[in-house]
This record gives structure tokens, sequence and C-alpha cells, in this order.
């Protein structure tokens, strides 16, 4: 796949402060923000609770369950984002005072996503008053319905986008919902059960539960306890919303930056430091991309492959032995997951590399169904497939829903996961296909960039042309071109370790912030393969071949190795500081080679 590399064009009007490094005054004004405000983090920086639709409703629903101590159970999703809004909801309506909050997560095996009826039937078995979802809800019509009906009351909290209908719960918290003036639309699920929690602590105070700091009625009225600190949540709030990969609006990288702090000064909770050691990182100089791509996988295996209450329960232990342990479990889990889905992806490229011989080109979206396909895992093979080959992906894996007769076929449905590419609303597009091929798509649901999807087995191949035909009118070639974007050049002296540490804390960076990249030739010194799919480097600036400096490149493709006696070579990078023993140095993180000679 050709790589098209642009450089980021800069903001002529933002004007920010001379004293500001200028590579980094450079940096900014290439990123999507308008204002030097925007660069100011801060707790007091802080979006207000108060915009959020359905806000009142939700605390009063919450204070009168508290008042009359109802039972309370949270329905999560089962990605990092359902685990950590789980984690605080519970840990922080268990420190308000609440008796009874329990939890249930589907096992997404057997009940799918969301508040299904059949969770419902099991949630009735616990006895809850009230019925709390975190990270899910907004698209659970029938769930709710069926919560209503058994005379359990339903507060909804989600982020992802809402149907024409709502369910008919007694309230919904949900930024994206119509006539929300909450300016974060991009706010993870996570952060919608944070700012529940902050305006629920407002309301206790100004209904005198909580005085002067303490709680000190209900349980509490002969020996008051202090108030929930809610800034001690804010580890479990960077790493759903990192992992979540929600675009790094202000508001979202106050709530990362502070969840960072906390991490790096010992503040963190147990199962996020013993996840970060299982993953062999330093919590004291961790940064987003760890969350990222060390926690999050890890925390998500348990429920891609059994059930994520194994990373619920590691999230709010508060022993640090126990949270090794279960730690070293999600580890063995991410481990497992890895083989499957390199199984997964081998088989996904060969049948794509044969339809590419056979067809010259291929479609502006693939569909990708394999009965020996894992269903928890394809939605990270969409991920490496839209990677590779630059287009909306929906890989399907097929999921046995009813029993049959001895004498009758099994009932086989697809579950479809779907990653985009800029330029194509992967949620819209799935919702034009269901309007103009009616009874086509069971249920789906998702984001601009990731969604998800049922339907029958049957259906498979009608829905693969719909779902292309609407991928070709909306993609055209300039957006089905992989671009690789770059902050320009760097000179050689900017090649150093002051210059990684300070891009490392000028962040967080991330999705829609994304972290500083450069492009630029270099004399090729050494090379060296480190197993089969990487590269480790030494290189020198063309115009300072005295300056070296090394260079590392993972999972290249076989067109990127560079030949041996290769003099040059052209990359696309990012700086990175590398500890080693115990000493730092700075490294390139290789992003793409473009070319050498």
């Amino acid at each position: 796949m050709s790589i098209l590399v642009q450089r980021r064009l800069a903001n002529p009007d933002l004007k920010l402060p001379d004293s500001l490094h200028p590579l980094l005054r450079r940096i900014y004004c290439q990123r999507k923000i308008d204002s030097v405000e925007e660069l100011q983090l801060g707790l007091d920086k802080l979006l207000l609770p108060a915009q959020l639709k359905g806000l009142d409703a939700a605390t009063g629903l919450l204070q009168q369950a508290l008042t009359e101590q109802q039972r309370v159970l949270i329905v999560s999703d089962f990605d990092a984002d359902g685990a950590t809004s789980c984690a605080l909801a519970v840990l922080a309506l268990r420190q308000f005072g609440f008796d009874w909050v329990d939890y249930i997560v589907p096992n997404r095996f057997e009940f799918g996503y969301g508040l299904t009826p059949g969770i419902v039937e099991l949630a009735k078995a616990k006895r809850p008053d009230l019925i709390v979802t975190v990270d899910n809800g907004i698209s659970s019509i029938d769930g709710v319905a069926a919560a209503v009906a058994a005379g359990i009351r339903v507060l909804v909290t989600d982020h992802h986008l809402p149907a024409d209908e709502l369910p008919a719960a007694a309230a919904i918290v949900n930024p994206n919902q119509d006539g929300c003036e909450f300016p974060s639309k991009c706010i993870a699920g996570v952060g919608v059960i944070f700012y529940v929690m902050l305006a629920l602590r407002s309301c206790l105070r100004q209904s005198g539960w909580i005085e002067g700091g303490w709680l000190k009625q209900g349980k509490f009225k002969d020996q008051p306890a202090p108030e929930p600190n809610m800034a001690d949540f804010l580890d479990l709030v960077a790493l759903g919303t990192v992992a979540d990969v929600v675009p790094l609006d202000r508001n979202n990288r106050i709530l990362v930056d502070e969840g960072l702090k906390r991490i790096r000064a010992g503040r963190a909770r147990p199962g996020i430091v013993a996840l970060l050691d299982v993953a062999k990182r330093s919590a004291q100089a961790i940064g987003a991309a760890d969350l990222g791509f060390s926690v999050g996988p890890r925390l998500n295996a348990a429920g891609r492959l059994d059930d994520m209450s194994t990373g619920i329960e590691c999230l709010m232990t508060a022993n640090p032995g126990v949270a090794h342990r279960l730690a070293l479990e999600l580890d063995g889990m991410n481990k497992d997951r890895k083989q499957i889905e390199s199984d997964m992806r081998e088989q996904a490229f060969q049948y794509l590399d044969e339809i590419t011989i056979e067809e010259a080109e291929l479609p502006a979206a693939l569909c990708l169904c394999d009965p020996r396909w894992h269903q928890g895992v394809v939605g990270i093979l969409a991920s490496r497939v839209k990677d590779k080959y630059h287009r909306p992906v929906i890989a399907f894996a097929e999921v046995e829903v009813s029993g049959a007769a001895a004498n009758e076929a099994a009932v086989i449905e697809l579950k479809g996961s779907a990653r985009s590419i800029k330029g194509f609303h992967i949620r819209d597009a799935l919702d034009a296909v269901a309007s103009r091929h009616p009874g086509l798509v069971s249920k789906f649901g998702g984001h601009a960039m990731a969604a998800g999807l049922s339907l029958d087995k049957s259906k498979f191949e009608l829905f693969k042309q719909a779902f292309q035909e609407e991928a070709e009118r909306l993609l055209d070639d300039e957006l089905l071109r992989a671009k690789l974007f770059s902050d320009g050049e760097l000179r050689p002296e900017d090649l150093s370790l002051d210059t990684a540490k300070m891009l490392a804390e000028a962040g967080p960076w991330g999705q829609e912030f994304p972290e500083p990249s450069f492009d630029g030739r270099f004399l090729l010194i050494q090379q060296r393969r480190l197993g089969d799919k990487h590269l480790k480097m030494v290189l020198s600036p063309l115009d300072a071949p005295q300056h070296t400096i090394d260079a590392i490149a993972f999972n290249l493709e076989a067109s990127q190795w560079p030949l041996a006696d290769s003099n040059e070579i052209e990359l696309v990078y990012r700086l990175s500081v590398n500890e080693f023993r115990g000493n730092q140095s700075v490294q390139l993180m290789v992003e793409r080679i473009l070319g050498f000679s």
C-alpha cells in the first residue's frame, strides 16, 4: 500500500507566547486548537457538570436510592472503558454510603452488548431497586423496557451515539443526546459516570448529607466519614479515556493529564500499578501511550476471551497481592489473545492477497467472515486490516444464538466489529444501509470510527454488497489513499534526550491530538534484525554525520527492509526516551521507512 506523507499545516492565527520553545510552538500550531487557553490544563479548567442534560434527574434518583438505602446494580460494558466505568461507579457509591452496590458485566458470548432483556433476567435475581448502566444503555430499548416492567428503575449513563428512539429510562445522561449542551461530545463512558458522581457529591452537599467535607447522615450519622475525594478516581478516568481511543479534546486531556500525574506520583490504585508491573512499565515515567498500548489491551483481554469481571475486580481491589495475581491472569489472557489474533490476521491477509490478485484492486470497503474466527477478537482484526489496506473494515464471527431440535440446523448469527478511516462515519453508514434495506441488520451501534452489529448469516452477501455500495458512494480515491502526517524535519541539535523529554511532557498525546512525528533522511550506519519483523539501526543526520542516534522499527513489511548495502534511509519517526538498566537515551521510533539508497 502506497503512503502519502503530508506535513501538518499550521494555524496562522494561533498566537502562542514567545517563552514557549520554538519546536513546541510549531507543533501546537499544527494541532486542532484555536487558542492558547486550550493548552492550559488543570482541574480548575475542567468543564462543569451542570450542562449535562438529565443530570438533575440522575442525581435525584441516586440521592433517593441513598436516603432509602435501595439496592443499586451497575450494568457495564465489557471493554476497558466499561471496566473502569464500573469500578469507578461501584467504589464511589460505596464511599457515599450505599449499603448494597453490585455489578453485572454481560458475557459477550452469551448476552452480547448492553442492557438486554437477558441481562435484566439475571439482574432480577439480585433484586435491585435501581439499575445504572455505564458505557452502554443508550440503545437498550428492549432491556430498559424489561427492567421497567419488572419494577426496576433505570439510570442510563453512556456516550455512544443515540438512535432516533431513546430507551424509556428514568434518567439519561449522555452528552450526545439531543438537547445536551455539554461541550465535550467525545468524552468517554468513564468520564460520563465521573461527572455523574461529581454532581451527586454536590447534590449531597446542598442537601446537608455532606457537611464540611464529612458524610454525617445515614450509616454515618453516629460516626462521620470523609466525603469521597473524586480526584482519587482520575487514574481510572485516564485509563478508560485513553483505552477507548476517544478524541483528546481539552477536557479529555485534562482528565488524562491529571490521572497520569496521580499514577506517576504513586497514588494509583493497586490494580493499575500491577498491570503496569506485568507490562514492565514504570509508573513513575508513564505516558498516555503506555495506558493505551500496555495496560488497556491486558484489561480488554478479559472481555474478549472470558469475563471482564476479572478486570473489574483487579481495578477495584485495595490489596496489592490480589491485584498482582489478577494482573497476571489478565496478562495470560492477553498472550492467548495475541496468538488468536495472529492466526486470524494471517488468514485474513492471505484471503485479501488472493482476491487482490484476482480483482486487481480492493473494493472501497471490506467485509470479512470466517467460521474459525473468535467473536471477541474480530474488533482487533478489523483494526489491523484497516491499518494495512486503509479501507473501512467489518470483520464477522459466527455465533450460535439459539438451540435447535435434533433434526434442525442451529441458528447462526454473525457478530461484526467495524473500524473506519477518516472521512467515513461508520455508524452513519450502517444506519444508511439499515434504512435502505429494512431487516438486513438485526442491530448496530457505535461511533464515527468504530461500531458493532449483528445480522443473520444468510444475509451476509447482501449486506456486504450494500455496505460496499455505501462506501463507494462516499469514498473517493483521495480518501482511500493512506496518509502519514509529519510535523516536518528536526534539526540535528533537536535529536536529543532533552527534546524527547520535553515532547513527552507536552502532552498528553492521543486521538485527534497526535504525538509529534517527524520526517527526514539519515545516513544508515548500522542495521541489525531483531527476530523476523523488527529492525534496529544506528543513524546519523546528513548534516551532522558525527552525531549518531539509535532507531528501531517494528513489524516491517517486506518492501520496507533496507538493502544490505544501503547508505541512506528516509523515515517518518517519533522521538522517544529509551530506558535500559537505569540509563536513559534518545531513540527514534520509526513509523514508516519511506525509502533507502
